[in-house]
């Protein structure tokens, strides 16, 4: 059975749909949470899924163990950052080469890096005039946003669009495609 854990630091929408779509998955399950926002949404995401909580504060994950034996000690084989906005730690990089991807709601290259996140990528891709968007999913590396792409998936930008607008068309695309290539990368690892 491969472990995942999903880090978060909001309200949860993308942890929910992998705990859904883990929750009776033959070869692989959404094993641990990992917040740093005590009250964060995806706090009683996971409570009612049944799913257990790992509260990370920023001493630690960066200039202490960066939690790694927290995450071995719940034999945990896969990272899936789902809407966590603290940079991961190189300690982590290394303990799971090719084992932490990322999503991002924008089509990386543009519009990624630090302090990109949310409504900002949104505003930006208006700001930029953009006629289409989308989302990224990508592992993890020691930059923000700059893993190898594992997927993409395209939305139009529309004449009239905001940025709330363009994000309920990116959230459809995360909520449609993240749990399905989480799924292909852990049958690869289940091998």
């Amino acid at each position: 059975m491969i472990r995942i854990a999903v880090f978060a630091s909001g309200a949860g929408s993308n942890a929910r749909r992998l705990m859904e779509h883990f929750s009776h998955h033959p070869t692989a399950r959404v094993a641990l949470v990992v917040c740093n926002k005590p009250g964060a949404g995806v706090l009683e995401v996971a409570a009612q899924h049944g799913v257990p909580v790992l509260l990370v504060e920023k001493e630690r994950f960066f200039r202490g163990d960066a939690y790694l034996p927290a995450l071995k000690e719940c034999h945990i084989d896969l990272l899936v950052l789902a809407g966590f906005l603290w940079k991961v730690p190189p300690a982590l990089i290394a303990a799971y080469p090719h084992r932490i991807v990322n999503i991002h709601p924008a089509l990386l290259p543009r519009h990624g890096g630090k302090g990109m996140y949310g409504a900002h990528v949104h505003a930006a891709v208006l700001a930029a005039g953009d006629v289409e968007s989308g989302i990224t999913i990508h592992y993890v590396d020691e930059q923000y946003d700059h893993g190898d792409t594992l997927f993409q998936a395209r939305c139009p930008v529309l004449h009239d669009d905001t940025p709330e607008r363009l994000a309920e068309r990116i959230h459809a695309l995360e909520h449609l495609h993240y749990p399905r290539v989480v799924d292909e990368l852990a049958a690869r690892l289940d091998r």
